[in-house]
């Protein structure tokens, strides 16, 4: 996705009806060769790839509080919430598309900027550069965290590399981002389409995979030696704090299927621009049947002692063979699937942060200085604030959730809400004021026993 307001003619075909389309508003790539552009020669990515790229762009961080909300839910009523999330979801960027096609918008800023102007483009750059930012953040930290080791609360957790060769300063958080950074981020970052990275998202679905593949081994060894308790199907309601609890797991929902960022981006790429809502249907198929396995697994096999980071629970002691190696390969897996999901949400991030910057420059893919400057720029944004900001993960309680649920709810809402060529339906419309009304009441909510928890308890240090 990008925002930038610039408008070459690019062609981009259809196997529909076999004839070039001329989208005169197309910010991203040129599709040939040139010797002085030096370009390759690019005729439109996959299917498998689009799917593979959204879907790492979905499955990030959020598939680990997903247990969680099974403990604030129950079985039942949480996985009927994650799948109608998914359904929400597809309708939400259902909407965008059209909306895009009608206008002739190429990006989701283009679309808002189409909608509500200049402010209303403005607003969704902002919105991702925030919702991106604290995620990539949030993502380094846990790589430090899963490697290195932290301390919370005066006590200290062993990272992976800690405990395989003892503590050395080669192994130490800020040499192994460091390490990590220049060895992985930046390299992948420098890719400047979008569909370069399908084969590391390929390998980042299947690392997501290890994970559920492991977590459902254990659940079932356990299980078959009858050492897993049944969960609780349905929530414990007793008052009204109770009942308004239920919503704070909307938020951690929205996050765990936020994509609408990338999927202009993967549209434009695309060789067959039609199939982007199979595309769409197939990530969100893929990644909700991830999402449902493991949070019913990991719920079974950790209950009410399951942490809001499920990641943690697989710290403790397993009581099973080859408990620590298993612990070891869910750690190390996940570590490095963040590390392949952190390029794709780096992409938009880097255009849109161009388009708020620059909104009359040439594409961002064309200017080399530009480019590179804005990656290092925010390379180091991102790895200074995963050593150095103590209470990371207080703030982006709040900053985070806020933009994802503009991002994914909110904003696709008043896109059909306003209307502007009168192609919504009165059930879009319908649609659009239901998602709007859950995505605020539950946001406050969330906001509301955040905020609550933050200055009951005092903020959460990281050493």
């Amino acid at each position: 996705m990008t925002t930038v307001s610039v408008k070459p003619a690019t062609e981009r075909k259809s196997k529909k009806n076999k004839q070039p389309i001329v989208d005169e508003k197309s910010p991203l790539l040129p599709t040939k060769h040139s010797e002085d552009g030096g370009f390759d020669e690019f005729n439109g990515a996959s299917f498998s790839g689009a799917v593979f790229n959204l879907s790492t762009t979905i499955v990030g961080a959020g598939i680990m509080a997903l247990p969680a909300t099974m403990k604030v839910l129950g079985l039942i009523p949480g996985v009927v919430v994650i799948i109608l999330m998914a359904f929400l979801t597809e309708s939400s960027i259902e909407l965008l598309l059209r909306f895009s096609r009608t206008s002739k918008s190429v990006s989701y800023g283009g679309l808002m900027g189409d909608a509500f102007g200049n402010y209303g483009r403005m607003l969704i750059q902002l919105c991702v550069l925030v919702n991106n930012i604290g995620v990539l953040i949030v993502y380094m930290i846990i790589i430090g965290d899963v490697l290195s080791g932290t301390t919370s609360g005066g006590i200290h957790h062993a990272g992976v590399f800690e405990g395989w060769f003892g503590e050395r300063w080669w192994n130490a958080r800020f040499f192994v981002l460091l390490i990590t950074t220049l060895a992985i981020f930046a390299p992948l970052a420098s890719l400047k389409r979008i569909d370069s990275l399908r084969y590391t998202s390929a390998l980042s679905v299947a690392l997501a995979v290890v994970f559920l593949v492991i977590t459902v081994g254990i659940t079932l060894f356990k299980l078959i030696n009858g050492t897993i308790m049944m969960p609780r199907l349905f929530p414990e309601i007793s008052d009204l704090t109770s009942v308004l609890n239920l919503f704070t797991v909307v938020p951690v929902l929205v996050t765990a299927y936020i994509c609408h960022y990338n999927v202009h981006s993967i549209d434009n790429e695309l060789e067959d621009n039609t199939q982007i809502k199979a595309v769409v249907r197939t990530s969100l198929a893929l990644c909700s049947s991830v999402y449902v396995m493991t949070s019913i697994f990991g719920f079974l096999l950790f209950g009410d002692e399951t942490l809001d980071d499920v990641l943690a629970n697989f710290s403790t002691d397993l009581g099973i063979p080859f408990g620590s190696l298993l612990n070891d390969s869910v750690r190390v897996s996940y570590a490095a699937h963040l590390m392949l999901v952190f390029p794709i949400v780096f992409y938009p991030l880097r255009l849109n942060l161009d388009g708020l910057l620059f909104p009359s420059a040439r594409p961002l893919a064309s200017d080399n200085c530009r480019f590179a400057y804005l990656s290092t720029g925010l390379i180091a944004v991102i790895f200074v604030g995963a050593n150095f900001i103590p209470s990371i993960w207080d703030a982006f309680q709040f900053t985070g959730a806020t933009a994802a649920v503009c991002i994914g709810f909110i904003l696709p809402a008043a896109i059909t809400l306003r209307d502007r060529y009168g192609i919504a339906a009165k059930k879009d419309k319908v649609l659009s004021i239901f998602m709007v009304v859950l995505a605020v009441f539950s946001n406050v909510v969330a906001i509301y026993s955040d905020a609550y928890s933050l200055f009951k308890n005092g903020p959460s240090h990281r050493e």
